[in-house]
């Protein structure tokens, strides 16, 4: 994800992001999400908050969740847009991100 999103740029991402969903087939709540924001630009404060309400939202929630962010303002934003999530943080790391987000499958299964 990159650029700056305003309210409408949210609402047609969750709708793709449901779309998307609807075509999992793991349980609901079972996948785990990778999310590089390293182009993201800081949002603004009613942005920040759709997010946070997009991520709380149970029906859609990943079991975990792993954002690859800079060393930027966006990477607060996001931390706290997340806060309460499973949620794993790593500056400018795909890599390891993907490798967290598998590590607990390979450990309960």
């Amino acid at each position: 994800m990159s650029g700056f999103f305003s309210p409408a740029d949210i609402c047609r991402f969750s709708e793709a992001r449901d779309d998307a969903h609807h075509m999992l087939r793991c349980g609901p709540n079972e996948h785990v999400t990778l999310v590089d924001i390293r182009g993201m630009q800081i949002q603004g404060q009613e942005s920040v908050a759709e997010f946070a309400a997009l991520l709380s939202r149970k029906e859609h929630a990943s079991k975990r969740i792993a954002f690859v962010v800079s060393q930027s303002l966006a990477r607060l934003q996001i931390q706290r847009a997340a806060s309460g999530r499973d949620a794993g943080y790593f500056i400018d790391d795909p890599i390891a991100a993907e490798q967290w987000l598998f590590a607990h499958e390979r450990v309960t299964t």
